[in-house]
């Protein structure tokens, strides 16, 4: 049989900037572009030279399910505390770190974009930052999941009853059965299900995640979409209760202070990073989002 041993890291150094991982497509089994198996201490599913208990990004999909808990594990600011039978989902992009005194233990699936059709990924919401990454699945969601995650880890280690082309085919039909059932899961509450409905919403939110970095006009991003102010104000009010401005806002502080308290980059190129050429305009932006100077963010966490 296969070895089916993880290995969800194993990228180089990103200079002075927060390390990121990518997908090691090399690694999988017959090298397809997803990975499934255990976690624990006697199998190792990640690179040799990961550092993981540091703070690093990876440019994958990672789905834990937890057999023993509890785990600790932060992503983005927020620290989070998983049970036996949770889930945490890390999405590609976000900052996260592996706890030191947790014992990981249950099974991991890893992922990488671009190995299921676009109509998929958008019907299982693979890239909804706006949701919770831990979930809480009941006995009988939790059931469906784990025969589904069975399924996929037998298709994935059978590499020997169909050709690489067939295999991998049946890869991504089981792999799309397993995230419909976790993203129904991750869309169960009324606010989840409310955000999803809302498609200028999450077009919008969409749109900001891939321009904050140099784009923070609200009248830029609604004549990019085709929508008038007025319409983009009212949908994204509705899913938030904030003003399209303090959601652009909000993220570009989140990636200000993720490059503030995880790297070493000078102030000036962490302000040009999301979209402040001038350091003196970027340390006023974000003293009136935080109450305090980068520099004084960058002391306090350190």
């Amino acid at each position: 049989m296969a070895d089916t041993t993880i290995q969800a890291a194993g990228g180089d150094g990103s200079g002075d900037g927060i390390r990121t991982f990518p997908f090691p497509v090399e690694l999988s089994v017959c090298g397809v572009g997803m990975q499934v198996g255990p976690m624990g201490t006697d199998r190792t599913w990640h690179a040799a030279d990961a550092t993981l208990d540091r703070v690093h990004r990876i440019d994958f999909h990672v789905v834990m399910l937890f057999g023993e808990g509890p785990v600790h594990h932060m992503i983005d600011f927020a620290e989070y505390e998983a049970a036996v039978g949770d889930i945490l989902w890390i999405r590609p992009g976000q900052v996260h770190r592996f706890s030191r005194t947790s014992e990981y233990r249950g099974t991991v699936l890893t992922m990488q974009p671009g190995f299921l059709p676009r109509a998929t990924v958008e019907a299982t919401g693979l890239y909804r930052y706006d949701l919770p990454p831990l979930l809480h699945p009941d006995e009988a969601q939790r059931t469906g999941l784990q025969a589904a995650l069975n399924q996929l880890r037998r298709e994935y280690e059978d590499t020997s009853t169909l050709p690489l082309s067939l295999h991998t085919a049946v890869l991504r039909h089981s792999l799309t059965a397993f995230l419909l059932r976790l993203a129904h899961l991750a869309a169960s509450s009324a606010e989840a299900a409310r955000r999803q409905g809302d498609t200028t919403f999450t077009l919008f939110r969409d749109a900001v995640e891939k321009g904050f970095a140099t784009n923070h006009s609200v009248s830029a991003y609604a004549d990019a979409l085709g929508y008038s102010r007025r319409t983009l104000v009212r949908a994204v009010r509705a899913a938030t209760g904030e003003t399209p401005k303090a959601f652009i806002d909000k993220r570009v502080i989140l990636e200000a202070k993720r490059l503030l308290c995880h790297t070493d980059m000078p102030i000036g190129r962490v302000g040009a990073a999301v979209g402040f050429p001038d350091a003196a305009n970027f340390s006023k932006f974000f003293h009136q989002h935080t109450d305090m100077t980068p520099a004084a963010f960058r002391a306090e966490l350190r």
